[in-house]
Order: structure tokens, then sequence, then C-alpha cells
């Protein structure tokens, strides 16, 4: 026997409607986040400096070595320290840096931390590919990466300090996650916000994030008068009077 349709069903059919589950939206994305993707690296530097008086750069060897260069995000984090090869299994050695990624979430910007550790690498492909897959926003390593060929094809923006071939194990061992760490002579805290292009890499401090995005955005700004006003006039001293900027 059959069944009659109800005339909805019909009408949606006619209409070429279909009954669809409703499109999760996509999430809102942090606004600081989105303000530090439009300011230069070089103005959140100076403005680092200008409202925490103190230094926000990384070492000038923290250089990127993969992907699209441009790093914004918050940071969550991993420590590791020199330890004898009984202590530096391949479990101990990266527990706390794959559990890091891991637990990750999309955006955020792994920061590996090997204590004296420029002769090894803290990061390769396979923990790239997580990475990846986990959807951050890219990884900084005071210590070395490897794998480049591999992790360039994944498009993985990584800074590292130093490329070798070494790996941590039985070097080195994993001793916390999301803890303090003092990265290429800064100190970042986990929700730090990073900032990182070819100029290099800025930590601005997650209690002074406004703070310092609004005085980026005035840098930026000034600076962007700055430079029609030096090609009309040809001259930099007046405009530095004028601005007061270099």
């Amino acid at each position: 026997m059959s069944r009659k349709i109800p005339v909805a069903v019909l009408l949606c059919a006619a209409l070429g409607f279909g009954f669809q589950a409703a499109k999760k939206s996509a999430p809102a994305k942090d606004p600081l986040i989105a303000g530090f993707e439009r300011s230069t690296v070089a103005s959140v530097a100076d403005a680092v400096d200008q409202i925490t008086g103190q230094r926000g750069f990384l070492s000038h060897d923290m250089r990127p070595r993969t992907g699209n260069i441009r790093v914004v995000g918050r940071a969550t984090t991993a420590l590791l320290r020199p330890a004898p090869p009984e202590k530096a299994t391949p479990a101990l050695s990266t527990g706390y840096s794959t559990a890091m990624i891991d637990n990750s979430k999309p955006g955020d910007v792994g920061v590996i931390v090997i204590e004296d550790g420029l002769d090894v690498a803290g990061i390769g492909g396979l923990m790239s590919t997580a990475a990846k897959a986990r959807g951050m926003a890219g990884v900084i390593v005071d210590g070395g990466v490897r794998d480049l060929k591999e992790v360039r094809g994944l498009g993985l923006p990584i800074y590292a300090r130093s490329v070798v071939p070494s790996s941590t194990v039985s070097r080195f061992a994993g001793v916390a996650k999301d803890v303090p760490v003092r990265c290429a002579g800064v100190e970042i805290q986990p929700g730090d916000i990073i900032v990182a292009d070819e100029d290099g890499v800025v930590r601005v401090p997650k209690d002074r994030a406004d703070e310092v995005l609004r005085r980026a955005q005035e840098i930026d700004e000034r600076e962007t008068k700055m430079v029609p006003y030096i090609q009309k006039f040809r001259t930099l001293t007046k405009a530095v009077e004028v601005f007061n900027r270099i």
C-alpha cells in the first residue's frame, strides 16, 4: 500500500530545497589575534618595548625555516632539559612536546624550548604532521628543526634557531608542558600572543595585549602617514621631527 507524501515535502523537492542539518557557523576569531594579524612585527616589537619597558623580540637567530612565515596565535609550551641516555628514552624525550601538540587548539602556536639544545632538533616530520593536523598556526623552537623537505611540503610555519639532523633522544628529556619558558632570550607564558614574520618573532604578554595592540596600531598609522611626507619633501629628518617616529 502506498503512503501519501506530505505536501510540504513535495513543495520543497519542487523548489530544490532539502532537509539538511543547519550549518555550523565558524567560531568568532579572537579580536586581539585579528588585530595583531593586521599589524607589522616591527611595530609590535616597538609597542612591547614602550608599553612594558621590556624586550619582547626573540634572538636574531630565531628564523623562519618552513611554511608561509606569518604566524599569529596564542602560545602553548613544552620544555626539555639535558638528561642521561637512560632518562632520555624516546617516550621521555618527546612526551611533553607531543602531548603539547596533541592537546593544542586550532590557531595555537607551539613553543618548544630545549635548554642548550641548538645542536638537536626539537621538531621534525612526524611532529609537524601532527601540528598541521591539529590546525596549529605554527611552531617556535628554541633549538633545531629537521626533515625540512617533508615539513615544507606540509606548509606549516616553523621558526627555529638551527637546522640539524640530530634527535633529542638519548640527550634530552621533556620536563613539563604549558609552563613559563625562556625562549631565545624572552620569557613566554602559556596564552601569550606570538607574532612572527620574516623580520623575526615577538612575544606579547597576555595581560598587556590590549595596550600593546593599540600602540602598535598607532605606530603603523603614523608610519603610513610618514611615507608620503618623506616622498613629497624628500627629507627624513623633518619627517622624524613632525611625526616623532623612526
